[in-house]
């Protein structure tokens, strides 16, 4: 019994999963200038969620947890 295509479309399907998963030292930096982009990355994301705790927790100071 043969498979037709079957084989071909299960390949090419195997390579799309692999192609596309790939991530990290493929951005052409060096180390320190990886390290440099995420820290700053982490200090505008706590920014963020800092400036959005402090809006948020002055409006509705409903305590219900008890």
């Amino acid at each position: 019994m043969t498979r037709g295509n079957q084989r071909e479309k299960d390949r090419e399907r195997a390579q799309a999963r692999t192609g596309k998963g790939k991530k990290g030292k493929d951005d052409g930096l060096t180390p320190e200038q990886r390290r440099e982009r995420d820290a700053k990355a982490l200090q505008e994301k706590t920014a963020k969620k800092a400036a959005k705790d402090a809006g948020g927790s002055s409006a509705g100071t409903n305590d219900t947890k008890k």
